[in-house]
Parts: C-alpha cells; sequence; structure tokens
C-alpha cells in the first residue's frame, strides 16, 4: 500500500524559509521575523508574471513597493539589476524566482549575490515560454552536479558547463 500525503505548498515554503533574527534592541529578546511576513520576488517576463500575481504572491506596500517586476524589450538592464538588489535587500524576502532569460541579463549580479554565501533570500531560476530551460546556466542545478556528477546524464546532457 502506498501512503499519501496532503502537504499545502505554503506550509512548505513557510516550515522551510526562516528569517534570520532581527534584534530589537533590548538584551536578551530577538524577534523572529514571522512565517507569515515573508514573501516571494519575481523577476519575469510578463505571462510569467501575470501567472505568478494570479496565485497570490503580489505584494504593493503603502509607498508603492512591488515585490515583482515585469519585464519586456523596453526594460532597461540597469533597471532589473536595481530591482533584484532591491530585492535581494528587504527583509521581508524568502526568495525570488527569477526567469532564466532574466538572470542571463543580469547574470553579474545573480552570481555576485550567490557569491557572497547569502541564502535567504534563496534565488531560483525558472524557464519561461520564451526560452528553454538550460540547466548548465542553472545554480541550483551546477551545485546539485557538483556533488551528484549523474544528474547532467540524468538531463541528458553528456557535456559539463
Amino acid at each position: 500500500s502506498s501512503c499519501h500525503l496532503k502537504f499545502r505548498l505554503p506550509d512548505l515554503l513557510s516550515a522551510a524559509l526562516v528569517a534570520p533574527p532581527r534584534h530589537t534592541g533590548k538584551m536578551g529578546k530577538i524577534k523572529f521575523m514571522s512565517q507569515v511576513d515573508m514573501k516571494i520576488g519575481v523577476i519575469g517576463d510578463e505571462d510569467t508574471v501575470t501567472g505568478m500575481l494570479l496565485a497570490g504572491i503580489g505584494s504593493v506596500d503603502g509607498q508603492g513597493k512591488k515585490n515583482f517586476l515585469i519585464v519586456d524589450t523596453k526594460t532597461h538592464q540597469r533597471e532589473m539589476e536595481e530591482v533584484f538588489h532591491d530585492l535581494t535587500n528587504r527583509k521581508d524576502i524568502a526568495m525570488i524566482l527569477i526567469t532564466q532569460g532574466c538572470a542571463e541579463t543580469i547574470r553579474m549580479a545573480v552570481d555576485g549575490y550567490s557569491a557572497s554565501g547569502k541564502v535567504v533570500p534563496t534565488i531560483l531560476e525558472i524557464p519561461s515560454k520564451e526560452q528553454p530551460y538550460d540547466p548548465r546556466k542553472d545554480a541550483v542545478f551546477q551545485r546539485v552536479a557538483f556533488f551528484y556528477p549523474q544528474a547532467y546524464a540524468m538531463m541528458g546532457m553528456e557535456d559539463k558547463p
């Protein structure tokens, strides 16, 4: 017999993502960011971001600060980098989903963040319908392949990047 467990995605995400402690200024008192307060940032094409917003991850605060950026042909690389840096420095962002095409456009910023050693927010490169997914450009897959070299063969790739 097989065992089926039911998990809700928000429950899994909130259990997996715990913010670092914040000091309140009083000795011995540490306040943790509530799991409910954590958000997911998105940078990508219109279809990808719209889908994520329809799924409920969009947020705009009182000052008009958004947790997403819709990238089109008029979006400059500098704007994408600014939003990326803003999202990675926010204390209420636990994860940033970025389409692989957008990540390629700001690759230096994405790789610089990865090299910083920070894990929150976590950066995940996702495919878009305009560009096929290339696991050789994905930092998460590269880490998996480092510890499990057979991963390239399992993805139908003979050579490493």
